[in-house]
């Protein structure tokens, strides 16, 4: 929304009219057409999950992957390949989810094949 203040018009009621706009796209819409075009982002998606997840920024991290979950497999096609239920799976990768090691490399699993990528770390030195 935005607030027109102080424009020119005929009563101070006028003067505050708020205006709806949509000033930009839905993100999680964005993110969707862009993974469906674009397999190199995708693919970078999921390399900065999997980076948040091991550099301790697990917040982050299970919304990157709860985006590209949206994007890729959707959540009920995820249930039924890690044979957990959707709705867990919602939780998990929720702002306060605390997904399992089991459950997260079940999730990445599925992600990965779909991506038809394999997963490698490796160490740096930190800055």
């Amino acid at each position: 929304m935005v607030g027109v203040q102080g424009a020119q018009g005929d009563s101070y009621a006028e003067r505050q009219k708020v205006v709806d706009m949509a000033l930009t796209r839905d993100f999680k819409q964005t993110i969707v057409e862009r993974v469906k075009r674009d397999p190199a982002f995708a693919r970078e998606l999921l390399n900065e999950a999997a980076t948040l997840f091991l550099n301790g920024e697990t917040d982050a991290a299970r919304l990157v992957l709860r985006d590209l979950v949206n994007a890729t497999v959707g959540f009920e096609e995820l249930a039924a390949k890690t044979r957990r239920p959707a709705k867990s799976l919602h939780r998990m990768l929720s702002q306060r989810g605390n997904p399992t090691m089991d459950n997260l490399a079940a999730i990445l699993n599925v992600i990965r094949s779909k991506l038809h990528v394999d997963l490698q770390t490796r160490t740096i030195r930190a800055a």
